[in-house]
């Protein structure tokens, strides 16, 4: 084992997503994911708080959710200023399909993941509802728009992660965000 490498971080995830495939994650130890990666234990705790957090930390998911919804034109209308967001979040997936796909199996099999999975999709949501509450959307349609705006993400992601192959996750999200105006449109 060489005294450094680059990209440390990105090895460690790699090995750890992996083991937690073969194994299955209970039984992946932070020393198995260091040694597959070709590092130390103590490397891997400088990037990493625990095993947990190997698919959860790092993900600029949020911050470019926020920072389109933030941008979008001042006139846009709110189902344009979702999709923004929604847009800047597919761009983040393009052509991880097969690492999002591994990745997911390996949350869903585990409470403990699918518990911290929803503590990231609510914090997202909070994060959501400031930006809007920046740009002058009022209580409550701001926390309405948020939590629907995740929940379009959810199913869009799910969607997107079980198809054969890689789609274009943005056209999936606008036609699910198209969607919800059936859902919400009174007949």
């Amino acid at each position: 084992m060489g005294r450094w490498e680059p990209n440390a971080r990105e090895r460690l995830a790699a090995a750890a997503l992996q083991l937690y495939s073969e194994q299955g994650y209970e039984q992946t130890t932070v020393a198995q994911i260091a040694r597959q990666a070709g590092l130390t234990e103590r490397t891997f705790f400088r990037h990493y708080a625990d095993k947990r957090e190997v698919l959860f930390a790092g993900s600029p998911l949020q911050e470019l959710f926020v920072a389109a919804v933030a941008q979008a034109p001042a006139s846009a209308p709110l189902p344009d200023v979702l999709g923004a967001g929604l847009d800047a979040a597919s761009d983040m997936f393009r052509g991880r399909h097969q690492f999002a796909l591994q990745r997911q199996a390996v949350v869903a099999a585990h409470p403990e993941l699918r518990e911290r999975e929803l503590i990231k999709l609510a914090s997202l949501a909070a994060a959501l509802a400031d930006a809007l509450r920046d740009r002058g959307v009022p209580e409550p349609t701001a926390a309405l728009a948020a939590e629907t705006c995740v929940a379009v993400f959810k199913v869009g992601f799910e969607q997107w992660i079980t198809a054969a192959e890689e789609t274009d996750m943005a056209a999936l999200m606008r036609d699910l965000l198209g969607e919800l105006g059936k859902v919400t449109a009174r007949n």
